[in-house]
């Protein structure tokens, strides 16, 4: 019996010990090594994480950002404040020359990885300091997690239960690699391309309006390049559809329900921001149902390649602690839209941005709504229109 205990021992301190090193291997290779020295162990009651999600592969676009969350976490209060800051957002960013630059927010963590691309601009701590000056929240570590590391995390927690708001159908949800596919109308195409982007003031007015005389099916097709284009390439696009309830999501399942925009009933940004909040809440639920260190060490294999962040090592041990009191916290969702604080406009390029409502890179609005939110007290701002995309 003796022999059997000490057997049974070292089989246990060897499994603690390849955990150990196992989560030791795991971190050198997420963990920012240009950051040791500027984001050490913080001993403080509160802080603010920026999560970010991103597509990752080697498409065009592959670090645009379709999900930006900070997270204000207050371990004394036990409370939670996840601010969602739509794509759409108009921010004025830092430069060498002087000029004033703007871009809309979720290109700042390309910009931020490519900062050869844009000799102008200050990319130090880009995504990190252009967010405070939204949130006023002074970001003190940051998470970033591809779309294929968030599909395998879900898939191996066994999928998740997401509480699906409202029923609604997405017709035009993009599918990977399809992007470029003509379906079969290459020839149709062909006739149209040159025309493309061109207003009714293009000196191809005459020619264009020449050729739909003489090929009325060409028009339609025109128009629903510009306007409809999951009618002129179906075969890019994917129709989904969820209902209204608790439903059990598998990771490329929940990855779409975070990414859909142009359902009718439930799309634009902000309806995905708010989607994306759901789906943070059921993975916490569910890595609270079933234990998190059973299922660390797959976690840790697969999502090696596809995470990153500035979390020091002792920082990530104190969160960990923390789990243990999960069921404690109190969440409070915050999500930035045209009807809490933010107005449409057009840049002067004319793409669609929203600005703050004092007007632009006036944010203590802003600031002050996250604020109260923190301090436990959550400001609705009267409905408004907005100017339509």
């Amino acid at each position: 019996m003796k022999k059997v205990l000490i057997v049974l021992a070292a089989i246990a301190l060897a499994a603690v010990v390849f955990f150990l090193v196992r989560v030791g291997i795991f971190y050198s290779r997420i963990y920012s090594p240009n950051s040791v020295a500027k984001k050490p162990a913080m001993e403080k009651n509160a802080y603010n994480i920026l999560l970010l999600g991103y597509a990752g592969g080697t498409h065009e676009g592959t670090f645009l950002t379709d999900t930006m969350i900070v997270a204000h976490v207050d371990i004394k209060k036990k409370t939670v404040v996840l601010v969602s800051l739509p794509r759409d957002i108009w921010v004025k960013i830092p430069s060498k020359s002087g000029d004033s630059l703007h871009t809309k927010v979720n290109t700042l963590y390309e910009m931020e990885q490519f900062g050869n691309d844009f000799p102008d601009v200050n990319n130090k701590d880009l995504v990190s300091k252009t967010i405070e000056t939204i949130t006023g929240l002074p970001i003190d570590y940051f998470v970033t997690e591809d779309f294929q590391g968030f599909v395998r995390a879900v898939d191996i927690l066994g999928g998740i239960d997401v509480n699906v708001p409202k029923s609604f159908t997405d017709e035009r949800y993009p599918i990977d690699g399809k992007e470029k596919e003509l379906c079969d109308k290459e020839e149709q195409f062909k006739k149209v391309e040159k025309f493309l982007g061109e207003g009714e003031e293009s000196t191809l007015a005459a020619e264009r309006e020449d050729l739909f005389k003489k090929e009325p099916d060409l028009e339609k097709f025109y128009k629903d390049i510009e306007e409809n284009p999951h009618l002129a390439f179906p075969c890019r696009y994917e129709k989904l559809s969820f209902v209204k309830g608790v439903v059990h999501m598998d990771g490329k399942t929940a990855l779409k329900f975070a990414r859909s925009r142009y359902a009718p009933e439930d799309g634009g940004d902000f309806s995905r921001a708010a989607r994306q909040q759901k789906v943070i809440e059921a993975i916490k639920d569910k890595v609270l149902s079933i234990g998190f260190v059973p299922k660390v060490v797959p976690i840790l294999d697969e999502l090696e390649e596809h995470i990153k962040t500035d979390i020091p090592a002792v920082q990530v041990n104190k969160f960990l602690g923390e789990s243990t009191h999960a069921n404690e916290y109190k969440i409070t969702n915050l999500v930035l839209t045209d009807n809490e604080w933010l107005k449409g406009s057009r840049s002067p390029d004319g793409q669609f941005v929203l600005l703050p409502e004092e007007g632009a890179d006036k944010w203590d609005g802003v600031k002050l709504w996250i604020k109260n939110a923190i301090n436990g007290k959550v400001i609705t701002p009267s409905p408004k229109t907005t100017p339509s995309r």
